[in-house]
């Protein structure tokens, strides 16, 4: 039998997000538990990552466990032509559990089929980013103490934006409304419309970064123009400062807002913001290491006790 994987925030059912949701509260309380000792988790970083890297590390590291990997494929036999399959067959030998980030689209559902211990998929292209999801949920349950029936407005990169993707399905369980706010070249893919329309979530897209899809919004999702997936750089630049969010601009939204981002940014977040009281992307960061060591510990079969 195959262990399980999150590879899709797909891969967790309604229930199964709001459990997340409860052990991620146990571990913000108290971190600090030796529910890994004796557990090897591998992170595989085939593309750079800061955020999620060091937040999965913090994570096992506060439980106790031990921590194989690397961070740049330069330093694995991947620079020799190893395969995918191949890495993944022998890490899989060596640890209880693996975290891989991977620019290929799918590489993380295929690592999950041939591995012998659970996959947690920490980016995989612009295709997905399930544990971002899960600590964005956290965050906005945290701050709403509710996930039913909220205004999610998520501007910038919604093409490309895995975080956006992801969380548009994990939020799909909760009767969301969603505002997407982007450019013409950078618009909502048509698959995540119809995914949308299949679970009659109501939606509407702006190209204005209006008022109207500010003050309407119990949470305001801003992200980053990712450079890195243009082959056109002329594209870039001409989309990578559309929308910027100035403090002045929150002034008539709702008491409840909160604006998160699953970082990093650039200029999109102008820093005035960041004294705001309605600024919570540094908190959100924050959660992601207790929203890890709850989806390590699910995957693994650890009872997390209060």
């Amino acid at each position: 039998m195959k262990p399980r994987s999150l590879v899709n925030i797909e891969d967790y059912d309604k229930e199964d997000i709001l459990r997340i949701i409860e052990t991620t509260e146990k571990f913000k309380k108290n971190p600090n538990r030796s529910l890994l000792k004796g557990k090897v988790c591998a992170t595989l970083f085939f593309e750079p990552s800061t955020r999620t890297r060091l937040s999965f590390e913090t994570a096992i590291n506060r439980l106790e466990g031990r921590i194989v990997g690397f961070s740049d494929t330069a330093t694995s036999s991947a620079t020799k032509g190893e395969s995918l399959r191949d890495t993944i067959m022998m890490v899989s030998n060596y640890t209880d559990l693996i975290i891989m980030r991977h620019h290929l689209e799918g590489s993380a559902r295929y690592a999950s089929e041939i591995s012998q211990v659970p996959i947690i998929n920490a980016g995989d292209g612009s295709n997905q980013h399930p544990t971002q999801t899960m600590l964005d949920i956290f965050s906005i349950y945290e701050t709403q103490q509710t996930l039913e029936n909220l205004t999610i407005t998520i501007v910038g990169d919604l093409k490309y934006g895995r975080a956006v993707h992801s969380l548009i399905e994990g939020l799909s369980h909760f009767k969301p409304t969603f505002n997407f706010v982007a450019p013409d070249e950078l618009k909502i893919p048509k698959k995540h419309k119809l995914f949308c329309d299949k679970k009659s979530i109501k939606y509407r897209e702006f190209t204005n970064f209006s008022p109207e899809a500010i003050n309407e919004a119990d949470i305001l999702y801003m992200t980053r123009v990712q450079r890195e997936r243009f082959t056109d750089l002329m594209e870039y630049e001409k989309v990578k400062n559309i929308y910027v969010l100035r403090n002045d601009m929150l002034a008539d939204s709702r008491e409840n807002l909160k604006v998160l981002h699953p970082l990093p940014r650039v200029k999109e977040i102008s820093p005035d913001v960041d004294d705001n009281p309605k600024a919570y992307y540094f908190e959100q960061a924050r959660n992601g290491v207790y929203t890890r060591q709850a989806v390590i510990c699910d995957l693994i079969g650890i009872d997390v006790e209060s």
